[in-house]
C-alpha cells in the first residue's frame, strides 16, 4: 500500500517520479487567470485562522468572499449555513469543515486542503475530526506570525512570476499602481480585461451599469452603440498600458450573428428604452462587442479567453441572499461551436485573429474544441489558439487528464499553457502542484508504454513548457 499524500504523490512510474522532482516541481507559476484581489496583495493581507483563509464569510457590504467549492462540500453534507458562511464562531466552522471533508474521498476537495496544509503549514498528517484542533491551534499561530504566510508571502512562497487578476472595464486600477510602484514587490501582477456587464445586454443593471462606463472615459452617457464600442477600447487601452496580458469573457454561451453596428445600435437603443429583446437581437449586439475587441485584441497582442457552458445562479433563494459565485452553479449544455467557429473566421479574414484560450465548463466540448483550435493555428506564435485548462468542475484528475489527452490526440500538448488557479484564495497555489504531478504521471505513462521515446532532453522540454515556459512565452513575460 502506498503512504498518503508523500513526496511520489499520484506519480506512479519512476519516469514521472524523474519529470516531476526533476523539472516540473521546481518552475515558477505563471497564474494567469485568477480572482485574487489587488488591493489585498498591495496590503499584504494576513489572514489569523483556516476558516477565514477557507471559507471567508460575509464582507461590510453585505457580499460573499471565500471558496464556494468548501461550501458545496459542506452543503452536500447537511451543514447550516450559519457554519458555511455565517456567524457561527470561527473554529466551529472549521471543524464541519473538517466533518464534511474526511466524506469527500474522491473529491480534489480533499486533496488541495491536504496539500495546501503540506506546503504552506508543515502538516504531515490527513486532516481528521480527531487532529483539528491540534492542526487549528498550529495554523493559527502560523498563520498570524510567519511573514511567509501574508498574502505576499504565499506567493513569494509559491513562486509565482505572474498573476492575472480579474478587472471589469471601469476599474481605476488604482492598487495595480500601486503593486508597479512598489520595488518590494516582484511579481508581475496583471490586470485581466473582463467586460462581462457591457455585453450582457439581456441582464439586470445593464442600462446602470453602461452609465458607469461612460463616467470612466469622462461622458455622462453613452448615447450610440459607436459610442460603447469606442468606451470599451479606450479603457482596453488604459488596460494595456498598465500591463494587461488577457482579456476574460464568461458568457453563456458564445453568440453569433452577423450584424452590423447601425443593427446592434437600434438593439442598444431598445435596452435603454427598457424595452424587450429578442436572442437574435441579444447576440448581435454581443457579436458586434466581441469582434470589436476581437479586433483590439489583435492589435494590442492580448489574448481573449472565453469562458462558456455554465448554468449560473441556480439556487434563486441563495442567488438572493448571498448573488453570484456563491456555489449554486452547474454545467450547462451548449452547442455553440459553430458560432465559435464563425467568430474567429470573421476575424481571420479581416487578419485580426487574436491570440485565444478556449474553455467550455461541459467535458463533452473538449474533442470540438481540440478540433476547432486546429482551424485557426498560424504562424505568429506556436499555440495562438488553446484549448484551456480544464475549467472548475473539470479540474480535478480526471478532468485534467481528459482535456489533456484530447488535446493531445488532436493538437500538440508541447505548446499548452498549462494551469491556472482560477480561485479567490492564496492557498491555491497548490492546485498548480496537483496539475504538475498529474501532467507527469500521464506523460510517464506514455514513455513507459513505449509511446514516446525516453529522450530526456525532449522531455524536459515538454514538462518545463506546460509549467510554465509556454505562459511566459504566450504572454509576453
Amino acid at each position: 500500500m502506498k503512504a498518503f499524500m508523500d513526496k511520489d504523490f499520484l506519480l506512479e512510474t519512476e519516469t514521472a517520479k524523474h519529470l516531476y522532482h526533476d523539472y516540473a516541481a521546481h518552475m515558477p507559476l505563471c497564474d494567469y487567470h485568477c480572482h485574487l484581489s489587488p488591493k489585498e496583495i498591495y496590503e499584504d493581507r494576513r489572514f489569523h485562522n483556516l476558516t477565514e483563509v477557507w471559507l471567508g464569510g460575509k464582507n461590510p457590504d453585505g457580499s460573499y468572499f471565500g471558496d464556494h467549492y468548501k461550501w458545496r462540500v459542506m452543503r452536500s453534507n447537511g451543514v447550516d449555513e450559519d457554519y458555511i458562511t455565517g456567524s457561527k464562531p470561527p473554529y466551529e466552522r472549521f471543524l464541519k469543515l473538517v466533518e464534511s471533508l474526511e466524506l469527500a474521498i474522491g473529491n480534489p476537495m480533499y486533496h488541495w486542503c491536504n496539500l495546501e496544509l503540506r506546503i504552506f503549514f508543515g502538516v504531515t498528517k490527513p486532516l481528521t475530526v480527531e487532529n483539528a484542533p491540534e492542526i487549528w491551534e498550529h495554523c493559527s499561530k502560523l498563520l498570524s506570525e510567519s511573514p511567509d504566510l501574508t498574502a505576499r508571502g504565499l506567493i513569494r512562497k509559491s513562486n509565482v512570476a505572474m498573476i492575472g487578476t480579474t478587472d471589469d472595464p471601469i476599474d481605476s486600477l488604482e492598487w495595480h499602481e500601486k503593486i508597479a510602484a512598489d520595488p518590494t514587490i516582484t511579481v508581475q501582477v496583471c490586470p485581466s480585461y473582463r467586460p462581462d456587464k457591457a455585453i450582457n445586454i439581456q441582464k439586470a443593471g445593464f442600462t446602470d451599469y453602461m452609465t458607469k462606463l461612460a463616467h470612466a472615459v469622462g461622458k455622462e452617457k453613452l448615447a450610440t452603440m459607436q459610442e460603447v464600442l469606442d468606451a470599451l477600447v479606450e479603457r482596453l487601452e488604459f488596460f494595456h498600458d498598465h500591463g494587461c496580458r488577457a482579456s476574460d469573457h464568461g458568457l453563456d454561451y458564445i453568440p453569433y450573428q452577423d450584424y452590423t453596428v447601425e443593427q446592434a445600435d437600434a438593439v442598444y437603443q431598445k435596452a435603454l428604452r427598457g424595452e424587450a429583446l429578442t436572442t437574435q437581437e441579444i447576440d448581435g449586439y454581443q457579436t458586434v462587442i466581441l469582434k470589436h475587441l476581437g479586433r483590439a485584441y489583435h492589435r494590442l497582442d492580448i489574448a481573449m479567453q472565453l469562458h462558456y457552458s455554465c448554468l449560473r445562479n441556480n439556487n434563486e433563494r441563495i442567488y438572493r441572499i448571498m448573488g453570484p459565485d456563491t456555489g449554486v452553479d452547474s454545467i450547462a449544455q451548449n452547442t455553440c461551436g459553430g458560432n465559435i467557429a464563425n467568430l474567429l473566421s470573421a476575424l481571420d479574414l479581416e487578419g485580426h485573429c487574436p491570440k485565444t484560450i478556449l474553455y467550455s465548463l461541459n467535458p463533452a466540448d473538449n474533442a470540438q474544441l481540440g478540433t476547432l483550435i486546429g482551424c485557426f493555428q498560424d504562424s505568429s506564435i506556436p499555440g495562438k489558439m488553446q484549448h484551456g485548462s480544464a475549467w472548475w468542475f473539470n479540474d480535478h484528475k480526471v478532468g485534467m487528464e481528459e482535456q489533456m489527452r484530447s488535446l493531445a490526440n488532436l493538437g500538440l500538448l508541447g505548446n499548452f499553457v498549462g494551469m491556472l488557479t482560477d480561485s479567490r484564495s492564496f492557498l491555491s497555489y497548490a492546485r498548480h502542484d496537483y496539475f504538475r504531478r498529474i501532467l507527469c504521471n500521464l506523460i510517464g505513462h506514455w514513455v513507459e508504454d513505449g509511446e514516446y521515446p525516453n529522450e530526456d532532453a525532449s522531455l524536459k522540454k515538454i514538462v518545463e513548457g506546460i509549467c510554465f515556459n509556454n505562459a511566459a512565452r504566450y504572454f509576453n513575460l
